[in-house]
């Protein structure tokens, strides 16, 4: 049996010369946040210096700390297969 779907999903986007240090630091500051499930830090090969997080949470999302200059979504999951 699968455990219950992520309540909550949220992208964050940086671009530039310092955006992947910014997003790898963003990254590690995730895990101790409050219903943290997991979080991948992405990287467009097709639009370089784009670096996104994607992270998933269990519970209502803590206010995140994005890295300035950073903009940012949060998604309710609806279904999940």
């Amino acid at each position: 049996m699968s455990a219950a779907p992520p309540l909550r999903v949220h992208y964050a986007e940086a671009r530039g010369e310092a955006a992947r240090a910014q997003m790898e630091a963003f990254l590690a500051a995730l895990p101790d946040l409050p219903g943290f499930v997991g979080a991948e830090l992405l990287g467009s090969p097709g639009q370089p210096g784009l670096f996104l997080v994607a992270s998933r949470w269990a519970a209502q999302m803590p206010a995140l700390p994005l890295p300035a200059g950073a903009r940012a979504w949060a998604f309710e999951v609806l279904d999940q297969r």
